[in-house]
This record gives C-alpha cells, structure tokens and sequence, in this order.
C-alpha cells in the first residue's frame, strides 16, 4: 500500500430488500420519510401544474413541445412506422338497423388488432363516427363483446361506430400487467406503458377510418370507460383527428393517486411513464379547445373525487384561453356511483357526442328499449391465433430499445459517450437537482463491538434531500496516520451495522477511513406488492427507487469530499450486484472518480435495477466503457456481455486499465 499521496474512496453496493428486526422503529421512520416524500413531490407537482400558463399565447407556445413529451412518456417518440395495415373484413352480420362487419388490421407489423365495424342503415353518409376504446372486461371472445349496449346505441342512432379490442383482452391477447403484479421491471427501463400499445392501435383505426367511405373523418369522437377512457385521454390528446372526446372513470392527478396510495389498483396502461415531471391536467389542455365531457364515479376507489375535480379545474383555465369564451368545451358530470358507467353517465355521453358531431341539442330520454345484442362468439374476427403474432413480444419492441455497436473510431466513441451522458442527463436523470452543495449531516458516537479495537468509530446521519436522511457508520484510524485511504462502503441488504459485517472491510480498517452507508428504502423488508406500489409510484414523479439511490451515492460522494478535500488525487466506487450498475452511474456522472470496482454486476437493465427510459438511451456495457480511460476492475470474473467496454478500452489505449482482481483490497492495495 502507499502510505502517501493520496487517498482512496470505495462505494460499495448491493440489491434490494432487507431485514430489519420489528422494534427499529428509526429503520421504520426512515423508510417512512423516504415513501411520504415521494408523495410530497406528487402532491407538489400537481399544485403547479399549469400554473405558468398565464394567456393562449403561453399555451401555444408550450403545445407541440408537451405533446411530443407525453408520446415520449408513452413509447411514442418517435412514432412506429405506419406500415401497411393489411386490413381484413372477416365476416359480416347483417341487422335491421347497422351492418356488424369484422375487422382486423396489424397496427404494426405482426400487431393483431381485432373490432367490430358498424355501419348504420338509412343515413346520410359519410356518417359522423365513434371509436369506441373498450376497457378491461375479459372475454375469450374480445373485450368488444362486453360493450354492445354502447355500441349498438350509436349504431341505432346514425353513428358509424368501430369498437375496438384492447391488447389485453383482444382476440390476440398480449401482456398488460408486467409492473403491476408479474415483476417485469425492465418495462420501467424500456419506458414501455401497454397505453402506448393501446394509443398506437387506437391511431391506427383512425388511419383505417379514413378509409371507409361511410365514415366521416371530419367527424369522429372517442370515448370509453376505465382503461378505454384512460386511452381516449391520450388518443385526442396526441391526434387532432380526434373531433369530441368523453373519457370516463379514468381521470385523475398523480398527486391524488400518491395520498390515496392507488398503485396497487391500477393496470399498468393507465399511467404514462412521468420522466418530465408534469400532471395529468396538461393532457386536458393538449385536447383543448375540442369539446371535452369527463364524467366520474364519486364513490370510484381508484379515480377519486379529488384527482377528477383537480384535472377539470385546471383543465378548464387552458379551455378558457382557447375557447374563444365558450367555456362550455369541457363539462365534468360525476354521480354517487362507484367505477362504473351508469345510464346518466352514457346518457351524458351521447348528448354530447350529438352536440358536437351532429348538431343535435336535443334531450335523451333517461332510458329507451332494450338493444339487440350478439353473442360474443358471433361477433369474433377470428378463428386461430395468426402464426406471426407479435402481440406477445410489442412488450420488448415499441419503445425502439437500444442497439449496442462497436464505435468505429475513438472520435465517434467520444460522440457517442457524449450522446449517452447528454440522454441520461434528459431522459432518466432529470429529477437530479442541478446544484450539489453542502451536505446536511450528523455524527454521533454509536455502541459498538469489537470494531473499535480496530479503528474509531462514529454514527454518520445525511440528509441526501430534504427530509430523506441515510444512515453510515464512519471508521478511522486511531493516531498519526497521514494520508489515508477513505472507503465508502454502502451496505447490501440484509447486513446491519454490526462488527461482524466487517470480515470482508478488515483489510481497510486501521488503514482507511471506512465509512458504512445505506442508502433509502434499502433497510426495510418489503414484500413485492408493498414494493410494487413505491417503485410505480415513484414513477408518476419521474424517478425509480435505484435512481434516488444513484443520487444517494452521489451525496456521499459530495459528503466525503468536503470532509476530506486536499487528501486525495483518487477515488474509487465499489459496487456488488445491482449497486454495481449504481456505481456505474455515478462515477458517470462525478467526474472526480478515478476507478470503479465491480462485484458480478448484471450484464444489461433486461435484468438489472430500473432506471426510467435507460434502454432508451444506453445499456450497462456502454456505460461501463464510458468510463475509459479511468481504472475498472472486475472482482472474481467478467459477466459475459462486456465485449462492448473491452472494445472500447482498446481503442482509447487504456487496455491495461480494465482489470480482473480477485478481491477489492487486491484492486485498492495492489499494483
């Protein structure tokens, strides 16, 4: 070991979820504080929300920019290519009143979208026209079938009317609840939400629309309930064919969905991934200043009240701008029901749509004669899975993940590593706030083992944001030692502050300043739904729980360089498992460290922690070359995966920079 010249930092990280015994009630405050404030942020967010906007002229301005956000936040940045849609008619049934023909289209190659077209009988045509957007009703069949009474009506009534399945209960039925309950976390990575799945199929009926001769696509509204109504939000939102919007059961600000603690309640398609920090109130005024009904539930459990009336109100302020004084654009109707769609909802509904795409003011009856329905197998498009079917793999393929390539040359890897720090920065890191001054921090004295013999010992709170504090425990040499090593170990779970933890660190102590760190929502044991519900959460402010932890590792950093400035020209973050890719990120994005040490870190964000849109913009390998020339060390074995940074390495000549050590105190101590 050199005894002179420098001193040497080490993060170490591990994974999630950790055991803490019942009466730490401080671990509980911790976590606590931690969880309520991301309902903070969530509650601040939507207090702003719109609030900038002060006339039309503001809001023109902001217009095309927040609406290329939200098809980012979506998947849909850049839009799928619109490929041929390979439209079939499958069938037909003929009824007094409409023709039931069945329709399938791929919206995108091998993308199996199944509906119902209806076409009314001794009208006018071109027709106006409904695109109807089901919601999660199950059926084997399509979830087209569970909804005839509002199909059926407005094809009684002189509407051309396309009910379209979902891509979860479709004919050809493709994943939708992979964060909600089956732990596909790489779907946070990839920025893929089923909405954008649903949005992309629901923009590709509009194009078949435009097709029909009988159907005027001057003149087409969408509405739905529930998953349809959260659909019909972002379909008029993004395409201004969209002439009439009613969305119903479905509106909500992110704020109330965090109090009311509603994760767990909701599908995945309901939510668009927040990586820019803005509320839902600003998908109403993208709809502006087409007519706009929102009707709600005020006993709905996962839409309540308080999100609804929130949305309508600030909404409104965007309506009045530009509305030109008809303020009557946008209409809220709720009613003492729960999540459902009663006959004052759909009676609403249809006023509206007759308004605005027919001209019709006149009242509907509050009821009217029973409807013909089909049976559902009657009214299905298909008889056998197509054998191309992509449905099942869209999950994987919508969001354009990225393609890691060989760089040509040193100059255009210094492209391309600027490319990756630049997206970062935007697309995943956003949140992180842009200065990184003093940290706020206590030391105490704890009572502690046999460690002590070893080397003294102190209790390190610091606050990483505000109210969000983590927990370290600091050792340092005891006499004259000079310049010394500093270690900055964070915890993996499962392991507390106890001496016997130590085994692995022994070879520093005495040696080095070794300074023990947690970072939050690490101590506490979670179980995958109570998990769940905080890592989808944190979404709706834009983060994920192993972003705030990068950020954590950041403040340490920040923290010791204060406490030590002047003592070192080296410093080194040590990481294990996930923390490993952690790590990663945050000698990325600190300049000031010198190496990196990883411990059987994963080979890709397929399978490693979750960082909003990272496969977007880069994958694990890229990063770890982003770091040449600097020193990266392998503990024990290099994952398969890593050929892109030994590529790399080579071509900045720092080939003997890339190591594989046996052990961290080989790669800190040894030559």
């Amino acid at each position: 070991m050199r005894a002179t010249g420098y001193w040497t930092m080490i993060v170490l990280a591990g994974s999630f979820s950790i055991g803490v015994p019942a009466q730490d009630t401080a671990v509980v405050a911790r976590h606590a504080a931690a969880t309520n404030q991301v309902k903070r942020l969530a509650a601040e967010m939507t207090a702003r929300c719109l609030d900038d906007v002060k006339s039309a002229a503001d809001w023109t301005r902001q217009k095309p920019m927040l609406r290329r956000q939200l098809a980012y936040m979506l998947g849909l940045d850049p839009l799928p290519a619109r490929t041929p849609l390979r439209a079939e008619i499958t069938g037909a049934l003929d009824r007094p009143g409409f023709r039931v023909e069945k329709v399938v289209f791929q919206s995108r190659p091998g993308l199996y979208v199944t509906g119902n077209f209806y076409v009314p009988k001794d009208t006018p045509l071109p027709a106006p026209t409904i695109l109807y957007l089901c919601g999660h009703s199950a059926h084997v069949h399509g979830s087209k079938t569970q909804y005839q009474d509002r199909t059926v009506w407005y094809a009684s009534h002189g509407y051309c009317v396309l009910s379209l399945d979902t891509l979860e209960f479709g004919e050809v039925p493709g994943m939708h609840h992979g964060t909600h309950n089956l732990g596909m976390w790489h779907w946070l990575s990839l920025g893929y939400t089923p909405a954008g799945t649903e949005v992309w199929s629901a923009m590709r009926a509009l194009d078949w629309l435009s097709t029909r001769r009988e159907a005027d696509a001057s003149r087409i509204g969408v509405t739905g309930i529930s998953g349809g109504g959260a659909m019909t939000w972002y379909l008029a939102a993004l395409d201004e064919r969209v002439a009439v919007a009613a969305p119903s059961c479905s509106t909500f600000t992110f704020g109330s969905q965090a109090e009311h603690w509603l994760a767990r309640g909701q599908c995945d398609c309901i939510y668009y991934h927040n990586a820019m920090g803005w509320d839902f109130p600003v998908v109403a005024g993208l709809i502006a200043p087409r007519p706009l009904l929102i009707t709600s539930g005020q006993k709905d459990a996962i839409f309540p009240p308080d999100g609804y009336h929130e949305v309508y109100r600030r909404g409104k302020r965007i309506y009045d701008f530009m509305a030109a004084g008809d303020s009557d654009r946008i209409r809220e109707v709720d009613a003492d029901v729960g999540h459902s769609d009663p006959p004052q909802f759909l009676k609403a509904s249809r006023e509206w749509m007759n308004r605005w795409l027919k001209g019709d003011l006149a009242p509907l009856p509050e009821s009217g004669p029973d409807l013909p329905m089909e049976a559902p197998e009657d009214l299905a498009c298909l008889t056998e899975l197509p054998r191309d079917a992509s449905n099942f793999r869209v999950q994987d393929e919508l969001t354009s993940p990225v393609r890691l390539r060989e760089p040509r040359s040193l100059r255009e890897w210094h492209q391309r590593r600027a490319q990756v720090v630049s997206g970062l920065k935007e697309r995943v890191f956003g949140w992180f706030p842009t200065g990184r001054d003093a940290v706020p921090s206590r030391l105490s004295n704890p009572n502690v083992g046999w460690g002590t013999r070893y080397a003294a010992c102190k209790d390190l709170a610091i606050e990483s944001e505000p109210g969000v504090w983590i927990q370290g425990r600091l050792f340092s040499p005891t006499g004259e030692r000079g310049v010394v090593p500093l270690v900055i170990y964070i915890k993996e779970p499962g392991e507390r502050f106890y001496s016997s933890d130590l085994d692995e660190l022994l070879p520093f102590l005495g040696r080095c300043h070794l300074l023990e760190i947690r970072p939050r929502l690490s101590e506490k044991t979670m179980s995958f739904g109570e998990f769940s519900d905080l890592e989808r959460t944190a979404v709706w402010v834009g983060r994920t729980v192993a972003a705030m932890q990068v950020w954590d590792i950041l403040r340490s950093i920040d923290w010791a360089q204060r406490q030590f400035a002047g003592s070192s020209d080296r410093l080194i973050l040590y990481g294990k498992n996930e923390f490993a890719a952690l790590a990663l990120y945050a000698a990325l994005l600190d300049n000031r460290v010198s190496e990196v040490i990883l411990n059987q870190p994963p080979s890709s964000h397929w399978r490693g922690p979750a960082l909003l849109n990272v496969l977007r913009v880069t994958d694990l390998p890229e990063v770890a070359a982003c770091i040449a020339p600097r020193r990266l060390s392998f503990v024990g074995a290099v994952p398969p995966g890593f050929e892109l940074t030994k590529t790399v390495y080579a071509k900045a000549k720092a080939s003997t920079a890339l190591r594989l050590v046996g052990s961290a105190p080989e790669a800190v101590f040894g030559d």
